[in-house]
Protein backbone atom coordinates (compact mmCIF):
# COMPACT_ATOMS: atom_id res chain seq x y z
CA UNK A 1 0.00 0.00 0.00
CA UNK A 2 1.39 3.47 -0.73
CA UNK A 3 2.13 6.05 1.95
CA UNK A 4 -0.43 8.50 0.07
CA UNK A 5 -3.29 5.57 -0.01
CA UNK A 6 -2.42 5.05 4.02
CA UNK A 7 -4.56 8.48 5.40
CA UNK A 8 -7.61 7.71 3.50
CA UNK A 9 -8.10 4.31 5.30
CA UNK A 10 -6.95 5.00 8.53
CA UNK A 11 -8.91 7.96 8.27
CA UNK A 12 -12.06 6.07 7.15
CA UNK A 13 -11.41 4.00 10.33
CA UNK A 14 -11.25 7.22 12.44
CA UNK A 15 -14.39 8.95 11.39
CA UNK A 16 -16.42 5.64 10.96
CA UNK A 17 -15.13 4.14 14.04
CA UNK A 18 -15.01 0.80 11.84
CA UNK A 19 -11.66 -0.22 14.24
CA UNK A 20 -12.39 -3.67 16.22
CA UNK A 21 -12.92 -3.24 19.86
CA UNK A 22 -10.18 -3.84 22.24
CA UNK A 23 -10.31 -6.49 24.57
CA UNK A 24 -11.69 -5.88 28.09
CA UNK A 25 -9.61 -3.99 30.23
CA UNK A 26 -8.06 -6.16 33.25
CA UNK A 27 -10.26 -5.64 36.49
CA UNK A 28 -8.86 -2.40 38.99
CA UNK A 29 -8.30 -4.94 41.62
CA UNK A 30 -5.38 -6.64 38.67
CA UNK A 31 -3.99 -3.11 37.58
CA UNK A 32 -0.87 -2.80 38.06
CA UNK A 33 0.13 0.96 39.39
CA UNK A 34 1.86 3.11 37.41
CA UNK A 35 5.40 4.17 39.04
CA UNK A 36 8.04 6.47 38.83
CA UNK A 37 11.13 5.04 37.70
CA UNK A 38 13.52 8.07 38.48
CA UNK A 39 13.75 11.75 37.89
CA UNK A 40 16.65 13.99 37.32
CA UNK A 41 16.74 18.05 37.58
CA UNK A 42 18.74 19.99 35.31
CA UNK A 43 21.12 22.56 37.19
CA UNK A 44 19.12 25.80 36.11
CA UNK A 45 20.71 28.42 33.18
CA UNK A 46 22.86 25.14 32.45
CA UNK A 47 25.27 26.72 29.62
CA UNK A 48 25.63 24.59 26.48
CA UNK A 49 26.92 25.03 22.74
CA UNK A 50 26.74 29.07 23.47
CA UNK A 51 22.94 28.64 24.67
CA UNK A 52 21.37 28.77 28.00
CA UNK A 53 19.47 25.57 28.66
CA UNK A 54 15.67 26.03 29.94
CA UNK A 55 12.49 26.57 28.65
CA UNK A 56 11.64 22.60 28.03
CA UNK A 57 8.56 22.45 26.55
CA UNK A 58 8.57 19.00 24.66
CA UNK A 59 10.24 15.71 24.35
CA UNK A 60 9.84 12.91 21.83
CA UNK A 61 11.75 9.91 21.60
CA UNK A 62 14.18 9.31 18.51
CA UNK A 63 14.54 5.71 17.37
CA UNK A 64 17.36 6.53 15.25
CA UNK A 65 19.53 7.91 18.04
CA UNK A 66 17.85 6.06 20.92
CA UNK A 67 18.01 9.82 22.47
CA UNK A 68 15.64 12.64 22.66
CA UNK A 69 14.49 15.73 21.17
CA UNK A 70 13.23 18.70 22.49
CA UNK A 71 12.12 22.10 21.71
CA UNK A 72 12.77 25.04 24.14
CA UNK A 73 10.30 27.75 24.13
CA UNK A 74 12.65 31.02 24.20
CA UNK A 75 11.24 33.17 21.75
CA UNK A 76 14.83 34.29 20.54
CA UNK A 77 14.66 36.46 24.03
CA UNK A 78 17.79 34.70 24.92
CA UNK A 79 19.46 33.03 22.34
CA UNK A 80 17.45 32.21 18.85
CA UNK A 81 14.59 29.60 18.93
CA UNK A 82 16.13 26.44 18.77
CA UNK A 83 15.73 22.65 19.73
CA UNK A 84 18.14 20.13 21.74
CA UNK A 85 18.77 16.67 21.80
CA UNK A 86 19.97 14.94 24.92
CA UNK A 87 19.92 11.09 26.16
CA UNK A 88 18.43 9.95 29.01
CA UNK A 89 19.37 6.09 29.80
CA UNK A 90 15.86 4.69 31.21
CA UNK A 91 15.91 0.91 32.81
CA UNK A 92 13.54 -0.81 34.59
CA UNK A 93 15.92 -0.36 37.51
CA UNK A 94 15.90 3.68 37.08
CA UNK A 95 17.43 6.61 35.48
CA UNK A 96 21.00 8.27 34.42
CA UNK A 97 22.21 11.23 34.06
CA UNK A 98 20.47 13.75 30.92
CA UNK A 99 23.67 14.40 28.87
CA UNK A 100 22.87 17.62 26.09
CA UNK A 101 24.24 16.37 22.79
CA UNK A 102 23.11 18.87 20.43
CA UNK A 103 21.36 22.05 19.58
CA UNK A 104 20.13 23.56 16.39
CA UNK A 105 18.16 26.96 15.66
CA UNK A 106 14.80 26.56 14.05
CA UNK A 107 15.09 28.57 10.59
CA UNK A 108 12.60 30.32 8.65
CA UNK A 109 12.29 29.82 4.89
CA UNK A 110 15.25 32.50 4.34
CA UNK A 111 17.48 30.62 6.08
CA UNK A 112 17.71 32.92 8.92
CA UNK A 113 16.55 32.36 12.63
CA UNK A 114 13.30 33.76 13.93
CA UNK A 115 13.73 37.45 15.42
CA UNK A 116 12.46 38.19 19.25
CA UNK A 117 8.98 40.05 20.14
CA UNK A 118 10.93 43.01 19.99
CA UNK A 119 12.06 42.94 16.56
CA UNK A 120 9.29 41.47 14.59
CA UNK A 121 8.29 42.87 11.32
CA UNK A 122 4.89 42.71 10.81
CA UNK A 123 5.36 43.45 7.12
CA UNK A 124 7.08 40.08 6.63
CA UNK A 125 5.22 36.87 6.00
CA UNK A 126 4.06 35.29 8.75
CA UNK A 127 6.39 32.39 8.60
CA UNK A 128 9.29 34.70 8.91
CA UNK A 129 7.92 36.81 12.11
CA UNK A 130 7.94 35.80 15.96
CA UNK A 131 7.33 32.43 16.63
CA UNK A 132 6.27 30.63 19.99
CA UNK A 133 7.65 27.36 19.95
CA UNK A 134 5.76 24.61 21.70
CA UNK A 135 6.29 21.06 20.78
CA UNK A 136 8.52 18.83 18.25
CA UNK A 137 7.84 15.51 17.04
CA UNK A 138 10.12 12.99 15.40
CA UNK A 139 8.87 12.19 11.64
CA UNK A 140 8.72 8.39 12.09
CA UNK A 141 8.99 8.18 8.47
CA UNK A 142 11.86 10.83 7.73
CA UNK A 143 13.21 11.43 11.09
CA UNK A 144 12.86 15.30 10.32
CA UNK A 145 11.19 17.37 12.78
CA UNK A 146 7.90 18.70 12.96
CA UNK A 147 7.22 21.71 15.51
CA UNK A 148 4.08 23.92 16.56
CA UNK A 149 4.43 27.53 17.62
CA UNK A 150 1.55 29.36 19.02
CA UNK A 151 1.43 32.53 17.30
CA UNK A 152 0.28 36.53 18.79
CA UNK A 153 -2.23 37.36 19.72
CA UNK A 154 -1.98 41.97 21.06
CA UNK A 155 -3.71 44.55 20.07
CA UNK A 156 -1.53 45.48 17.35
CA UNK A 157 -0.23 41.89 15.78
CA UNK A 158 -1.94 38.61 15.15
CA UNK A 159 0.02 36.25 14.42
CA UNK A 160 -1.26 32.55 12.85
CA UNK A 161 -0.38 29.25 15.38
CA UNK A 162 1.43 26.97 13.13
CA UNK A 163 2.56 23.09 12.68
CA UNK A 164 5.86 23.35 10.58
CA UNK A 165 8.20 20.80 8.95
CA UNK A 166 12.22 21.43 9.77
CA UNK A 167 14.81 19.23 8.53
CA UNK A 168 17.04 17.87 11.27
CA UNK A 169 19.27 20.82 11.39
CA UNK A 170 16.51 23.38 11.65
CA UNK A 171 16.47 24.39 8.06
CA UNK A 172 12.54 25.34 7.45
CA UNK A 173 10.51 23.07 4.78
CA UNK A 174 7.13 24.01 5.05
CA UNK A 175 3.72 25.06 6.64
CA UNK A 176 1.24 22.57 6.98
CA UNK A 177 -2.53 24.13 6.54
CA UNK A 178 -4.71 24.70 9.71
CA UNK A 179 -7.92 24.94 10.08
CA UNK A 180 -9.46 28.21 9.23
CA UNK A 181 -11.23 28.31 13.33
CA UNK A 182 -7.55 28.28 14.77
CA UNK A 183 -6.91 31.01 12.74
CA UNK A 184 -6.12 34.78 14.94
CA UNK A 185 -8.70 36.91 13.90
CA UNK A 186 -9.85 40.51 16.51
CA UNK A 187 -13.05 38.42 17.79
CA UNK A 188 -12.58 34.58 17.00
CA UNK A 189 -9.29 32.16 16.90
CA UNK A 190 -7.23 31.23 19.86
CA UNK A 191 -6.57 32.96 23.31
CA UNK A 192 -3.17 34.74 23.49
CA UNK A 193 -0.46 32.06 24.87
CA UNK A 194 -3.30 29.35 24.44
CA UNK A 195 -3.12 27.77 20.49
CA UNK A 196 -1.54 24.54 19.67
CA UNK A 197 0.14 23.47 22.74
CA UNK A 198 0.34 20.08 21.81
CA UNK A 199 -0.13 17.32 18.91
CA UNK A 200 1.71 13.69 17.88
CA UNK A 201 1.85 11.89 14.97
CA UNK A 202 -0.58 8.87 14.38
CA UNK A 203 -1.94 5.82 12.25
CA UNK A 204 1.83 4.92 11.26
CA UNK A 205 3.03 8.15 10.91
CA UNK A 206 0.31 9.30 8.11
CA UNK A 207 -1.75 11.22 10.33
CA UNK A 208 -1.02 14.76 12.68
CA UNK A 209 -3.16 15.35 15.66
CA UNK A 210 -2.99 18.69 17.41
CA UNK A 211 -4.39 20.46 20.19
CA UNK A 212 -5.58 23.86 21.14
CA UNK A 213 -4.51 24.14 24.58
CA UNK A 214 -7.56 26.62 25.34
CA UNK A 215 -11.01 27.09 24.46
CA UNK A 216 -11.03 29.01 21.11
CA UNK A 217 -12.99 32.49 21.77
CA UNK A 218 -15.78 31.61 19.72
CA UNK A 219 -15.98 28.42 22.10
CA UNK A 220 -16.49 30.13 24.99
CA UNK A 221 -15.22 31.33 28.30
CA UNK A 222 -11.89 29.60 29.83
CA UNK A 223 -12.59 26.48 32.76
CA UNK A 224 -12.75 28.16 36.02
CA UNK A 225 -13.10 26.24 39.30
CA UNK A 226 -16.96 25.91 38.84
CA UNK A 227 -16.64 24.67 35.36
CA UNK A 228 -14.86 22.95 32.57
CA UNK A 229 -14.11 24.08 28.87
CA UNK A 230 -14.58 22.53 25.59
CA UNK A 231 -11.40 23.23 23.46
CA UNK A 232 -10.40 20.98 20.09
CA UNK A 233 -8.34 18.38 18.86
CA UNK A 234 -7.78 18.02 15.06
CA UNK A 235 -6.92 15.44 12.96
CA UNK A 236 -5.10 16.05 9.52
CA UNK A 237 -3.09 14.19 7.10
CA UNK A 238 0.63 14.34 7.26
CA UNK A 239 0.33 15.73 3.50
CA UNK A 240 -1.65 18.45 4.85
CA UNK A 241 -5.48 18.13 4.53
CA UNK A 242 -7.38 18.30 7.33
CA UNK A 243 -10.02 15.46 8.16
CA UNK A 244 -11.53 16.03 11.07
CA UNK A 245 -11.63 17.94 14.68
CA UNK A 246 -13.37 16.93 18.18
CA UNK A 247 -14.28 18.54 20.97
CA UNK A 248 -12.06 17.86 24.15
CA UNK A 249 -13.11 18.57 27.40
CA UNK A 250 -10.93 20.19 29.86
CA UNK A 251 -11.12 19.74 33.95
CA UNK A 252 -12.59 22.56 36.20
CA UNK A 253 -9.50 24.72 37.42
CA UNK A 254 -8.67 22.57 41.12
CA UNK A 255 -8.36 25.20 43.18
CA UNK A 256 -9.31 28.97 43.87
CA UNK A 257 -5.88 31.32 44.30
CA UNK A 258 -4.63 32.43 46.71
CA UNK A 259 -5.48 35.49 46.87
CA UNK A 260 -8.65 35.50 45.50
CA UNK A 261 -8.71 37.18 41.84
CA UNK A 262 -4.85 36.28 41.79
CA UNK A 263 -3.55 34.70 38.40
CA UNK A 264 -4.69 30.49 37.93
CA UNK A 265 -4.75 28.87 34.82
CA UNK A 266 -5.29 25.41 33.15
CA UNK A 267 -5.22 23.66 29.59
CA UNK A 268 -3.61 21.01 27.56
CA UNK A 269 0.53 21.30 27.44
CA UNK A 270 1.33 18.17 25.56
CA UNK A 271 -0.51 15.49 23.14
CA UNK A 272 0.40 11.58 22.47
CA UNK A 273 -0.50 9.10 20.10
CA UNK A 274 -0.81 5.69 22.84
CA UNK A 275 -0.20 3.50 20.16
CA UNK A 276 0.79 4.16 16.41
CA UNK A 277 -1.61 1.43 15.12
CA UNK A 278 -4.56 2.89 16.67
CA UNK A 279 -5.67 6.67 15.57
CA UNK A 280 -8.24 7.18 17.91
CA UNK A 281 -6.69 7.20 21.28
CA UNK A 282 -4.31 9.30 22.91
CA UNK A 283 -2.74 11.07 26.19
CA UNK A 284 -3.56 14.46 27.09
CA UNK A 285 -1.15 16.18 29.12
CA UNK A 286 -3.12 19.20 31.68
CA UNK A 287 -1.26 21.13 33.34
CA UNK A 288 -2.49 23.92 35.55
CA UNK A 289 -1.00 26.63 38.14
CA UNK A 290 -2.76 28.55 40.52
CA UNK A 291 -1.00 31.53 42.41
CA UNK A 292 -0.79 30.28 46.16
CA UNK A 293 -1.24 26.72 45.55
CA UNK A 294 1.07 25.81 42.77
CA UNK A 295 1.26 23.33 40.06
CA UNK A 296 -1.54 20.46 39.52
CA UNK A 297 -0.45 18.12 36.38
CA UNK A 298 -2.86 15.27 35.39
CA UNK A 299 -2.85 12.69 32.42
CA UNK A 300 -5.80 11.01 30.60
CA UNK A 301 -6.28 8.56 27.83
CA UNK A 302 -8.97 9.60 25.46
CA UNK A 303 -10.71 7.78 22.68
CA UNK A 304 -12.22 9.61 19.72
CA UNK A 305 -14.50 6.95 18.41
CA UNK A 306 -18.25 8.02 18.09
CA UNK A 307 -16.98 11.60 18.38
CA UNK A 308 -18.68 14.22 16.97
CA UNK A 309 -16.32 15.74 14.43
CA UNK A 310 -16.75 19.47 14.74
CA UNK A 311 -14.55 20.90 11.98
CA UNK A 312 -17.54 22.70 10.90
CA UNK A 313 -19.23 23.83 13.86
CA UNK A 314 -18.84 27.41 14.05
CA UNK A 315 -19.13 27.56 18.26
CA UNK A 316 -18.80 24.78 20.90
CA UNK A 317 -20.61 27.67 23.44
CA UNK A 318 -24.03 26.27 22.80
CA UNK A 319 -22.76 22.16 22.61
CA UNK A 320 -26.20 20.40 23.01
CA UNK A 321 -25.58 18.04 19.92
CA UNK A 322 -21.69 18.14 20.77
CA UNK A 323 -20.01 14.71 21.85
CA UNK A 324 -17.09 14.92 22.80
CA UNK A 325 -14.30 12.63 22.78
CA UNK A 326 -14.23 10.05 25.30
CA UNK A 327 -11.92 10.45 28.71
CA UNK A 328 -10.62 8.64 31.20
CA UNK A 329 -8.25 9.41 33.83
CA UNK A 330 -4.49 7.79 34.23
CA UNK A 331 -2.75 9.78 36.87
CA UNK A 332 -2.03 12.86 38.77
CA UNK A 333 1.77 13.80 39.03
CA UNK A 334 1.51 14.85 42.73
CA UNK A 335 0.83 10.68 43.24
CA UNK A 336 3.74 9.89 41.39
CA UNK A 337 6.10 10.22 44.28
CA UNK A 338 8.16 13.05 42.24
CA UNK A 339 10.57 15.57 44.23
CA UNK A 340 8.22 18.12 43.43
CA UNK A 341 5.19 18.97 40.58
CA UNK A 342 6.49 21.99 38.29
CA UNK A 343 5.43 22.95 35.12
CA UNK A 344 5.37 19.53 33.41
CA UNK A 345 4.77 20.44 29.37
CA UNK A 346 5.88 17.29 27.22
CA UNK A 347 5.84 13.70 27.41
CA UNK A 348 6.89 11.03 25.12
CA UNK A 349 7.17 7.01 25.01
CA UNK A 350 10.61 5.77 25.99
CA UNK A 351 12.15 2.60 25.59
CA UNK A 352 10.10 -0.79 26.31
CA UNK A 353 10.60 -2.25 29.90
CA UNK A 354 10.27 -5.86 30.86
CA UNK A 355 6.63 -7.47 31.90
CA UNK A 356 5.02 -5.95 29.18
CA UNK A 357 5.76 -2.04 31.00
CA UNK A 358 6.28 1.02 28.63
CA UNK A 359 8.23 4.12 29.80
CA UNK A 360 7.23 7.19 29.86
CA UNK A 361 8.93 10.31 29.51
CA UNK A 362 7.85 13.40 31.35
CA UNK A 363 9.64 16.71 30.94
CA UNK A 364 9.09 20.18 32.16
CA UNK A 365 9.64 23.79 31.42
CA UNK A 366 11.45 25.87 33.99
CA UNK A 367 10.35 29.47 32.25
CA UNK A 368 14.26 30.21 32.77
CA UNK A 369 13.22 31.50 36.52
CA UNK A 370 15.66 30.80 38.95
CA UNK A 371 12.26 29.04 41.03
CA UNK A 372 11.51 26.68 38.78
CA UNK A 373 13.16 23.34 37.69
CA UNK A 374 13.74 21.57 34.71
CA UNK A 375 12.93 17.65 35.82
CA UNK A 376 13.24 14.97 33.67
CA UNK A 377 11.12 11.98 34.62
CA UNK A 378 10.53 8.25 33.56
CA UNK A 379 7.11 6.37 34.31
CA UNK A 380 6.62 2.88 34.18
CA UNK A 381 3.40 2.26 32.50
CA UNK A 382 1.62 -1.27 32.71
CA UNK A 383 0.03 -2.45 29.17
CA UNK A 384 -3.45 -2.91 30.57
CA UNK A 385 -3.94 0.49 31.61
CA UNK A 386 -3.76 1.57 28.62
Amino acid sequence: MSPRVLPTVLTAALIGGILAAAPAEATESHQRPIRLLGEKIVPNALPFQGTTVGGLSSIDYDPRTGGYALICDDRSAINPARFYTATFPVTAHGVGDVTFTGTKPLLRPDGTPYPPLTQNDPSKPQNEQTIDPEELRVDPWTGDYYWSQEGERTATTLIDPSVREARRDGKYVRDLPIPANEKMTPTAGPRQNLALEGFTFAGFGSLLASEVEGPLLQDGPMPTTTAGALSRITLQSRFGPVFAQYAYPQEPIFASPVPDGAFATTGVSSMLAVDQADPTKFLMMERSFVTGVGNKVRVYEIDTKGATNVLNVQSLSDAKHVKPVKKRFLFDAADLGLSTVDNLEGMTWGPKLPNGERSLIIVSDNNFSSTQVTQFAALAVPSERL
